[in-house]
This record gives C-alpha cells, structure tokens and sequence, in this order.
C-alpha cells in the first residue's frame, strides 16, 4: 500500500554541501564512495583531521600514545632498574622473628616462574613509523628503556599510616567486614607501607593487625591480604615452605624464588627459613628433589654467585664453546657444564657469554637449554636464560 506524497520525490540538498563556489571540486553523484566522516554544515573546508590519528604514511612520530611519561605510575626515561629487587626488598624488619603470620598451610601453593613482560614498542620506546607490513618493519624492542621501580604497586603519595590503620579498624569493627574498604588500602600501599600501618594498628588500638583480619577474612580473601603484610623475606621463606610441606611438592615456586633472587637475598631467605621454621632449607630441598635439579636448587640456595661487575670476553667466549661441547656440539648432554656455568657466573658475565654463545653455535642458549632437558631443571635453566634477558633489556 502506498500513501499520498510518500516517498518525496527528492530530498532537499545537505546545507553547506558542496560549499558554494566550489561545486566542480566535487565528483558528481554516484562517483564518490561513502564519507569517512561528516561533511560541515554551512558551508567551508572540511576541519583538520584530528592530531594523533595515523595518516597515509604510518602513525605518527614518537611522542604521541602514549603521552610523554608513559602510564601512571611509569618511572622517568632515565636508566634501567636493578633485577632482581630494590630497596628494602628482602630485608628482614627489625625484632625477633614474624609474629602472627600463620604457618605454611598443608594445601598445595601455586605460583609458576614469573614471566616478564618484554617491551616492544610502545610505551616507553619509540613507536613504529609504518604499519605492520609497510615498507618499514614493526620494531620488536623500543629504542631508549626506561628505568622505574619493579611491579605495579608503587608506594602510595600523601602516605598516612595512622589513617589507613582507622580506615582498617572500621572496616572490621561491628557487624560484617567491608573487604572492599581493606582492599583499597592495602593493595595501593607499598610492603614498607603496609609495615608502617601494621605497626601503628597496634599504637593506636593495642591489637594485631593480623590477628584481626584473620578473624574477619576467610579463604582466598584472607590468604591474599594476610600475603600482602608479609615481609619479603619472610613471604619467599614461608613459599619455599609451603612448596615442600606434606605431599607432593611444587617445584615452580622453588625455581621462580631461588633461580631469580640476588645473593643477598638467598642469604636473608634462609635465615628466615631456619628461624622461622626450625628447618635447614638446603636439606628439605635434598629431601624433596632429586637429579639434577636438585643439584641446580642446591646451587642456587648457596647464594654465592660471582657479583663481579667487570666481564671477561676471553672467559665468556671459553663458557660459550663449553657450553656447546656440553650439549649441542655432543651426544647426550653434560649437565654439570650448564649448572656449573650458570649458577656461578655473574649476570654481565653471563650475558657476553650468550651473545658469544649464539656465534659459536648459530643458535641462542635458551634455545639450546629447551633441546637439551626436559621436565624442572629445563624450567629452572630457562628461568635463569631469562633472567639474562631482562639483564640485558633494563640492566645495561
């Protein structure tokens, strides 16, 4: 059915389309593709094209997404950051051991190496300057690394312990438990923050902190904030723990604590172990791996790897050939070459042997580790390979 005057007959011209005076700069209709975007109304050129959209030639020039000085919280260009640790970290606080943390529950406690993010591009570095697939490649690395605390949590300005320690005692005091009020304060809080709120809950209010939340939290809950209050040294002791108490044992949370912390650090750790637990950490590890990578473990809970800062090239082109005569260059692998090699040599040390090593064997270490072992002293091995490339990425 159709109706009196419906469709009309033509709709009345866009206003300001084409402007006037300017009627045979356009293609007539039916020659031009739809419109990327909208005509102006009144008349006139069309604007400027926004600024930081990505023209004919690629996207822009550095310096554009993002805005100089990266994401919240990222460090000013500058340097890189020392790996593994800062200031502070895994330093025990002061006082005779870590009261009222529970002990090492018999559930299996997860956790795999850490995997570190490798930047590539954007932010922090340059930007490409032409789409994946032009005439210039996309860059796998920035060119400038910037240098800025590790993690995401930084410490928290206009820090008042006093405050946050009210803000936690009214989320628990009376009926129910604002969570929502506990998270917001100690997962923006920095571990020496949380320290400071720790000691002045008890100040102020003659009760233990984590007592409290013990008794408010459950589950997950309570084991995640109750992790947060940990010290350090005390939360890595308490992992390795829990890794080997009861049946089973978890193998990931002893390479990503023992195969990534500085000498320094395993040294407090297994202080902490003994003090805290009555235990010798070298022998729970005898008692709970095995092979070579309980020989690789044992290695590392030493905490006795060389920290010389000077590099040897003659020495690193030396490990690099032993290293392929150990495996690639050979039938059957020598293990005690890797573990010898990679557990005693210092990080910059390490480092000039794997770029010598890819000369020599036409093939990265990393690589090489993954054909020549299997199962957790791979993993180990690996987690050790890449910590050299982070060494390599923000350390020099």
């Amino acid at each position: 059915m159709s109706y009196p005057g419906y469709p009309p007959t033509g709709y009345p011209p866009f206003p300001g389309y084409p402007p006037a005076g300017q009627e045979s700069s356009f293609p007539p209709p039916g020659q031009y593709p739809y419109p990327s975007g909208f005509p102006p109304v009144g008349g006139g050129a069309y604007p400027p094209a926004p600024s930081g959209y990505p023209g004919a030639g690629g996207y822009p020039a550095p310096g554009g997404y993002p805005v100089p000085g990266g994401y919240p919280g990222a460090s000013p260009a500058g340097a890189a950051p020392s790996y593994p640790g800062g200031q502070g970290f895994g330093a025990p606080p002061g006082g005779a051991g870590f009261s009222g943390y529970p002990q090492p529950p018999s559930q299996s406690y997860g956790g795999g190496p850490a995997q570190i993010p490798l930047p590539g591009g954007f932010p922090g570095g340059q930007m490409p300057s032409q789409y994946p697939g032009g005439q210039a490649p996309y860059p796998s690395q920035p060119a400038t690394v910037t240098q800025g605390a590790q993690g995401t949590i930084q410490p928290a300005a206009n820090f008042d312990a006093m405050r946050d320690a009210e803000i936690l005692r009214k989320a628990m005091k009376g009926f129910g438990t604002d969570e929502q009020a506990i998270v917001d304060v100690v997962a923006s809080r920095s571990n020496d923050q949380r320290q400071k709120i720790k000691a002045a809950f008890k100040t102020m209010y003659g009760k233990d902190l984590i007592k409290d939340l013990k008794s408010e939290l459950s589950g997950n809950m309570e084991e995640l904030i109750l992790a947060l209050f940990m010290p350090p040294t005390y939360y890595d002791a308490w992992s390795l723990r829990n890794a080997m108490k009861g049946a089973g044992t978890q193998e990931r949370v002893l390479i990503e604590i023992l195969c990534t912390r500085t000498n320094q650090e395993i040294r407090e750790i297994v202080r902490c172990y003994q003090s805290e637990f009555g235990r010798d950490l070298e022998k729970d590890i005898r008692s709970d791996t095995s092979g070579h990578f309980e020989r690789l473990l044992v290695s590392m809970c030493q905490g006795n790897r060389d920290e010389n800062q000077n590099v040897n090239h003659q020495l690193a082109q030396e490990d690099a050939q032993r290293l392929y005569q150990a495996g690639e260059g050979r039938l059957g692998t020598d293990e005690s070459c890797f573990n010898m090699i990679l557990a005693t040599r210092s990080f910059p040390q390490l480092k000039a042997t794997v770029e010598a090593y890819s000369r020599v064997a036409n093939r990265d270490l990393l690589s090489s580790v993954a054909r020549e072992f299997s199962g957790n002293v791979e993993s180990g091995l690996k987690t050790i390979c890449k910590i050299l490339l982070c060494f390599a990425l923000f350390c020099l």
